[in-house]
């Protein structure tokens, strides 16, 4: 897409712009979500939603439509700015949930990110420029041959109405105020010039009639060592798997010469739907129970463990895949083996190759991620914290969310325009993603294992008693 917009003076400058693209949407959400959170305090949760999805489809169908870099990088500006749906719907999950199966609710939420991520990119891949890749469908379309990009918009414009439709007819707002205490009727009707007791009965009544209000903890109380080690770990964390989601389309997209593929827009679609059908599975069967085993931490950990060879072995793609071609047509005149079918050996060689890698992949960024929810949620000491520690996490992830697509174009297109050796060549993006990852697991060996343990489960306080 932003080779169609002839906005980078040479194709080894392509991967810069598309990380400004891709930045845009996190830095504007940083600006706003924190509004988006107090208005949903405010009006509650279900408007917040509704308004954020309403924002999507009009940011949506602008994206379809752009011409231009800039008309893009407006739209996802527009997009960024309402989309405060992901720190509202971790309040609605909290509110939803209880002691017994909140942690469980809240690992639902990386489920529907993967799916959405992994899903929307196929449908970017799979559906953009129709008229070129579906010639006897979509041939005759004058408006997609216009918009190349319309279409795969106009995909996410349906699920996002669909979205629409069933929070207005279906979700129940899930903000519930506490009813108008009847402290002060009763208060009146007690307390009178001839009552001498109306004092004492006026404060019996109010103690009964008002819960106790758990005392706010400052900032600095709830910054403990053990939550600024699992914050400090996530974010390294999240910096090294921001730039592998941005680094890999670019990677695949990227001619064999420059370390990449040379894959066309199809099969990075294709290639990403293989990730989504396995998120499904690993989020929904695998991963519940190997925390039920293990915990959150180990789990933690082991994903971050899958991650590191993963990211090393990807760019040797590129290299494998240069030797099978110069081997076959070496090899083609002495062959027994006919050449496209030669040809068709080393394109299955290489898929089968790549789907595994994308499958590890897959599997070390859910149980990495999860568990980094569970364990966030389990970090606050009381259901009263539970906002403020999912609020720093969410900063946490769009910072990285910023400044990982930015930091992967950058030294994409730098190492490619130099003939520096490895790890400088291009394989350096995803040697500082397993350099990130791996200091990551290092700094998670100092969490104690007290992080598997929902704290705020353990910490009730029974107004009665305290009455």
């Amino acid at each position: 897409m932003v080779a169609d917009f002839n906005v980078a003076k040479s194709p080894k400058d392509i991967a810069f712009y598309a990380s400004l693209l891709a930045a845009a949407f996190p830095i504007c959400q940083m600006m706003t979500i924190m509004y988006w959170s107090r208005l949903s305090d405010r009006i509650g949760r279900r408007p917040v939603l509704m308004i954020g999805l309403l924002g999507y489809l009009v940011s949506f169908l602008m994206f379809g439509i752009c011409r231009s870099f800039y008309w893009a990088l407006f739209a996802r500006c527009i997009n960024g700015l309402l989309a405060g749906n992901v720190a509202v719907i971790k309040s609605v999950f909290a509110e939803i949930s209880d002691d017994t199966n909140r942690p469980r609710m809240m690992a639902l939420l990386p489920l529907m990110w993967n799916l959405g991520s992994v899903g929307g990119a196929a449908i970017g891949g799979i559906f953009a420029d129709p008229t070129h890749q579906y010639p006897r469908i979509f041939g005759h379309m004058e408006i997609f041959r216009v918009f190349p990009y319309l279409l795969p918009c106009l995909i996410g414009c349906s699920i996002t109405v669909f979205g629409l439709v069933m929070g207005i007819f279906k979700m129940e707002e899930t903000l519930v105020r506490e009813p108008a205490s009847r402290t002060m009727d009763i208060r009146m009707s007690l307390t009178s010039p001839s009552s001498s007791t109306s004092t004492l009965a006026t404060e019996s009544t109010q103690l009964l009639t008002e819960p106790a209000q758990p005392k706010q903890r400052s900032m600095r109380e709830l910054l403990t060592p053990t939550v600024v080690r699992v914050m400090a770990t996530n974010v390294v964390m999240g910096l090294g798997v921001a730039m592998s989601d941005q680094a890999y389309p670019i990677f695949a997209a990227s001619d064999l010469s420059d370390g990449g593929l040379g894959f066309a827009a199809r099969g990075i679609g294709f290639s990403l739907a293989v990730s989504g059908v396995a998120v499904m599975y690993l989020q929904l069967v695998a991963y519940p129970k190997l925390e039920r085993k293990y915990g959150a931490l180990y789990c933690y950990q082991r994903g971050q463990r899958m991650l590191i060879p993963v990211y090393l072995a990807i760019p040797f793609l590129s290299l494998l895949t240069s030797r099978l071609e110069e081997s076959i047509d070496a090899n083609t005149h002495v062959s027994t083996l006919p050449s496209w079918m030669s040809h068709a050996l080393g394109e299955y060689t290489l898929w089968l190759l790549l789907v595994l890698l994308l499958l590890a992949r897959t599997t070390g960024t859910v149980l990495a991620f999860t568990s980094i929810n569970l364990l966030t949620v389990n970090l606050a000491p009381s259901k009263s914290e539970l906002g403020f520690m999912n609020g720093i996490q969410q900063l946490a992830m769009t910072t990285t969310r910023i400044a990982g697509p930015i930091m992967a174009g950058v030294i994409w297109t730098w190492s490619i325009k130099h003939s520096f050796p490895y790890p400088f060549n291009s394989h350096m993006v995803w040697v500082l993603c397993a350099a990130l990852t791996a200091l990551s697991l290092r700094m998670s060996h100092k969490i104690p294992e007290s992080v598997n343990t929902f704290a705020a489960g353990n910490n009730k306080r029974d107004t009665a008693d305290d009455v």
